[in-house]
């Protein structure tokens, strides 16, 4: 009732949830419609080519519900650029700044960021431009969350929303995948 007042008021639009599960972005969606309250637009959840567990149930809620996901890190902290492979720390990267522990940093990560890597450069693609385009272009995405520490990284990752992959791209990535399931 507190958001509705302030939906009310002018002060906000919309309301969304973060880092959400099923169950309870439909507890939410369900409560609204129970008394009459403002639904949920969005659900700010973790996406990428690495942590895909957005997929089925919560997408199927978000299209179906019409509660779009803002992907956030859709570069898996930036790991998908490859600048972390073999445990390098690139001086200024995020990981390496990072005073807590980081959990996504695995040895099977290595492999399947290399992997996406290969894909993306057999078909002369910046691989960080293609993780961006696979979340961009997800039927259940209404906004994709980018970060750059550059200007040439921000002017990439925006130049990444025109970018249409090809179904050999697609076909590549759902093999790695399936060789290389949820990481994280």
């Amino acid at each position: 009732s507190t958001l509705q007042t302030l939906i009310s008021d002018g002060k906000i639009r919309h309301i969304g949830l973060s880092n959400e599960t099923a169950w309870g972005l439909m507890k939410w969606l369900q409560l609204a419609e129970q008394h009459n309250l403002p639904r949920m637009s969005s659900i700010q959840n973790e996406y990428s080519l690495l942590c895909r567990h957005f997929e089925p149930d919560l997408s199927e809620i978000t299209i179906h519900e019409n509660c779009g996901l803002l992907a956030w890190s859709p570069l898996a902290r930036g790991m998908l650029s490859g600048k972390y492979l073999n445990g390098a720390r690139p001086e200024g990267a995020r990981i390496t700044i990072e005073t807590r522990p980081e959990h996504r940093v695995l040895p099977q990560t290595d492999v399947a960021v290399g992997k996406y890597i290969e894909l993306a450069k057999h078909y002369d693609l910046d691989p960080c431009q293609m993780a961006l385009a696979f979340v961009n272009n997800r039927p259940f995405v209404t906004s994709t969350l980018i970060g750059a520490t550059n200007m040439e990284q921000l002017k990439s990752n925006i130049a990444s929303i025109s970018l249409n992959l090809s179904a050999e791209v697609y076909t590549g990535i759902n093999k790695i995948r399936r060789e290389h399931p949820i990481l994280f």
